[in-house]
């Protein structure tokens, strides 16, 4: 057996397998940590998604614009009156194998700060670049409970040629000018009076399971592996022992 393992043939298939079966732990090693980054991210989703809601008003703004990332998916609420001249449609947002649109539409606070909410989605009907008509919003006042969510950055190039009323993304230079705006938008999960006709948006799911599973197939690799080596190694042993035998019995004979 060692002498087959200082031959040419071998030493270059061991040479293949010993790199095969770093990489493979090495890719098991990559999953397991993107495992725990996602495991990381579902705790912190869970966290936000199961808080009790605060008032947009006392969120943070960040001096740069934007909210910062600890906020994103944070539950909060806001009251005041929707804006129904402000409603636009934000196309090509799917949902359920469907596509549809977004529904968009500011309410301003009792303090005068303007704020986007996504009120829900509506199915597309007929051709997405035609007018298109969405719910109104509830009159009066409201109480808007969601999560916040960042504000989009699209190109320019993307919204143009649009009927009017609808939008590329919710990127603030596409949407109507009100005012002084809140950097993020709220993704509406409640509403008071409640509104109809929209579909709630769902909110995210985070599972590192897969990852795990892929960690544990790169492990199952790295030892498929290095049994095909012994089983290669011991099969080839096996028949240079026999041939070697067959040749000691000729040699043998009269």
């Amino acid at each position: 057996m060692m002498s087959l393992l200082r031959t040419r043939r071998w030493l270059g298939f061991t040479a293949v397998v010993v790199v095969s079966i770093i990489a493979f732990g090495l890719l098991s090693l990559w999953q397991w940590h993107r495992a725990d980054d996602k495991r990381l991210q579902r705790q912190e989703l869970e966290s936000a998604l199961a808080a009790e809601p605060v008032r947009l008003a006392d969120i943070t703004r960040p001096s740069g614009g934007g909210i910062v990332p600890a906020d994103q998916w944070r539950h909060v609420s806001v009251t005041g009156r929707y804006l129904p001249e402000s409603q636009v449609l934000v196309r090509k947002r799917p949902l359920d194998a469907r596509n549809g649109f977004w529904v968009l539409t500011a309410v301003q606070a009792g303090d005068g700060e303007v704020a986007w909410v996504n009120r829900g989605w509506q199915p597309t009907t007929g051709d997405a670049l035609s007018a298109t008509s969405s719910p109104e919003p509830p009159p009066g006042t409201v109480t808007v409970t969601g999560y916040l969510r960042p504000m989009e950055d699209a190109d320019p190039a993307s919204n143009e040629g649009l009927p009017a009323g609808q939008v590329a993304a919710v990127d603030p230079d596409f949407l109507p000018i009100l005012g002084e705006a809140f950097p993020g938008y709220v993704q509406l999960s409640d509403s008071t009076p409640p509104q109809e006709d929209l579909v709630a948006l769902p909110v995210p799911t985070v599972d590192e399971n897969r990852n795990l599973s892929y960690a544990a197939q790169w492990l199952i690799f790295a030892f498929v592996a290095i049994g095909g080596w012994f089983f290669f190694l011991r099969r080839e042993a096996a028949d240079d022992t026999q041939r070697r035998a067959a040749e000691a019995d000729v040699t043998r004979l009269p």
